[in-house]
């Protein structure tokens, strides 16, 4: 790599902050992000991360999203989590079905093709890796263009086009999760397709900085991810200017350029994703999603709803404010009753036992209040239901308390409707 070794020590940190950043911002096709245990091959990540769970949601396991997103601890494929730079070194790239045909390029190269593709300025703080890293090649600078100096980093890899990988990265988020400014996927000329935000360093918008993107898949199985800053850094630093130097029409221009296609030739091709699972009986998101509407208070009127496998939510509101309800139902988790439902637990007549939770919202919301109903079956069927007194744990309180009292939380947790999520 090229620069200082403080430069590329400060590289590698705010990669991993890209990494959290983005784990912080989206949600698997409307889900919260992994807090808690993670199943389906995770069970040992989630005995050791389980001591640390407070009866989220957020916390009960759930699968997919290509691993990527998830606060950045599952890893993930090449092209991942690069918005703001090329992969740490800790990243491991995807298995190749076939090695690169083109030559090797070197740090410097990657970072004169981004230079390249930029308008002008002044450039500074280059840092970068080449095609042969095991990282992944990826190239950041500062670029000041008269309107102030920001921060842009790019990332080439490979991924298999007709996986989740891609088509959860292509996904624009979902907004009650993720509060962004736009959001457009397309499919390009030649196949390719493309997903350009304009969104937030963090979604919360707790400082000014902003965060745009372009992820582009190629048909023949790369990835090129960019993204921008108003700042010259992506985080703990001021911004210097009201918006990321680059339009959303530039960044698009940037990840399409052909430029990026020696890169390309020199990583190889991405060995194809197995075929997803279908979800477990019972733990169909829509199934979910039909249940939990049906087991709400007459009071409470649905006013936006998603389900994924093993989780939904809805937005409510009882003419008090909105007020964000969420459900997650996962089997197999007898594994680790004992540390999540100990002797203060109420048994009910059929073994389930149930703990209440109140506490303050998890994701900086002001104001923002969590209950939580959180279950388990003898048959190690998991089932945790929260509300909040907002309509997303990323805006300010609506209302005082959730719309839903904990009575009322707890018995749709405990409702006789999941015992066929076997």
């Amino acid at each position: 790599m090229s620069g200082t070794q403080e430069d590329l020590d400060a590289f590698a940190g705010g990669l991993g902050d890209a990494l959290r950043r983005t784990g912080e911002g989206f949600a698997v096709e409307g889900r919260p992000l992994v807090d808690g245990g993670v199943t389906l091959g995770r069970r040992r990540q989630r005995r050791r991360r389980v001591s640390a769970v407070t009866g989220s949601v957020a916390a009960l396991a759930l699968v997919g999203f290509g691993a990527s997103y998830a606060t950045g601890a599952l890893g993930g494929g090449p092209g991942y989590g690069v918005a703001s730079g090329p992969r740490s070194q800790e990243t491991v790239p995807a298995a190749m079905s076939s090695p690169g045909k083109g030559p090797q390029l070197s740090e410097q190269q990657v970072i004169a093709t981004l230079e390249g593709l930029l308008p002008k300025g002044k450039v500074s703080e280059r840092a970068g890796s080449g095609t042969a890293d095991r990282g992944g090649p990826g190239a950041r600078l500062v670029l000041d263009d008269g309107g102030g100096a920001a921060a842009i980093a790019v990332s080439v890899g490979t991924v298999d086009p007709g996986g989740m990988e891609a088509e959860q990265r292509l996904a624009c988020p979902d907004k009650v999760y993720t509060p962004y400014d736009s959001c457009r996927t397309e499919t390009l000329a030649d196949g390719s397709r493309l997903t350009v935000l304009r969104g937030y360093e963090y979604p919360d918008k707790r400082v000014d900085t902003k965060w745009w993107s372009a992820y582009l898949v190629t048909s023949d199985g790369y990835a090129v991810d960019a993204g921008e800053w108003n700042a010259p850094a992506e985080k703990g630093a001021a911004t210097t200017r009201p918006e990321p130097p680059l339009t959303g029409s530039q960044l698009k221009a940037l990840v399409t350029s052909d430029a990026w296609r020696p890169v390309m030739s020199a990583l190889g091709r991405a060995t194809p994703e197995p075929p997803r699972q279908p979800p477990a009986p019972g733990q169909d998101g829509r199934a979910i999603l039909k249940k939990l509407k049906a087991l709400l208070p007459a009071s409470a009127k649905v006013t936006a709803e998603r389900g994924d496998d093993g989780f939904a939510y809805v937005v409510v509101n009882d003419g008090k404010g909105a007020s964000m309800v969420q459900i997650n139902a996962q089997s197999g988790m007898s594994d680790v009753e004992g540390e999540l439902f100990g002797a203060g637990a109420e048994v009910l007549p059929d073994g389930t036992k149930v703990v209440t939770r109140q506490g303050p919202g998890e994701k900086g919301g002001e104001g923002v209040v969590m209950w939580t109903a959180d279950t388990i079956r003898p048959n190690g069927l998991r089932v945790v239901v929260s509300a909040f007194n907002s309509g997303s744990q990323r805006t300010k309180a609506t209302r005082e308390t959730p719309a839903l009292t904990l009575r009322q939380l707890k018995e749709i947790a405990a409702s006789g409707e999941w015992a066929a999520a076997k």
